[in-house]
């Protein structure tokens, strides 16, 4: 699924330059450029990646790297034709990153949904909310399923936190933000939804 992920750049030309992963991980060249283009950034460090489709099919990664014990956060956007009818098949995607970045959040949003979360100095919950805790269906009666992230333990490390299972999520839906928007409060209220910090 990492296959055919494109660095972004300030073009169209520019960000098909370069492929971010090939069979054994990352690519010598994405490598050189992200050490050359980060080199005097230090928080945050940001890398975005686009699939190289437009359109219903455009998608983007970006990793948001901070220092501990900051937080940092991975953002997958798409258009909801982009993501896969089947949740689970998505939720194991975010699994799937969360073991490659070790990141303190994962958000899996449709593209106009930051415009409609509730707290804009917090993630979002979208589709998807991946947090390093073991969330219980007390804890967030409004989402749809919780979904847990083992460790290399096989002890549970986290919780994927889905907001809609019948369909994929769609920021066009007000009954899809209404939820995500709703599970938001609920963290919030529980001290479950940390604040970005500001560098």
């Amino acid at each position: 699924m990492l296959d055919a992920w494109l660095l972004k750049g300030n073009t169209k030309a520019e960000a098909s330059l370069y492929e971010v992963f090939g069979p054994a991980g990352p690519t010598a060249a994405a490598i050189a450029v992200l050490t050359e283009s980060l080199k005097h950034e230090i928080d945050p460090r940001i890398v975005s990646m686009w699939n190289g489709r437009e359109g219903g099919e455009g998608a983007s990664v970006q990793y948001i790297g901070r220092p501990a014990p900051e937080t940092s956060a991975v953002v997958v956007r798409a258009k909801p034709g982009t993501f896969a009818k089947d949740w689970e098949l998505v939720a194991s995607l975010v699994s799937k990153s969360i073991a490659l970045w070790s990141p303190a959040v994962i958000t899996m949003e449709s593209t106009g949904y930051f415009d409609k979360k509730v707290f804009k100095d917090r993630p979002g919950v979208g589709w998807m909310l991946y947090l390093p805790k073991v969330l219980t269906v007390q804890q967030v009666p409004e989402a749809r399923a919780l979904a847990p992230v083992l460790g290399s333990a096989k002890m549970q490390v986290g919780t994927i936190i889905v907001s809609v299972t019948d369909a994929p999520f769609s920021d066009e839906n007000p009954e899809h933000v209404r939820i995500a928007n709703d599970i938001e409060i609920r963290l919030a209220d529980q001290a479950l939804l940390s604040r970005y910090a500001v560098p």
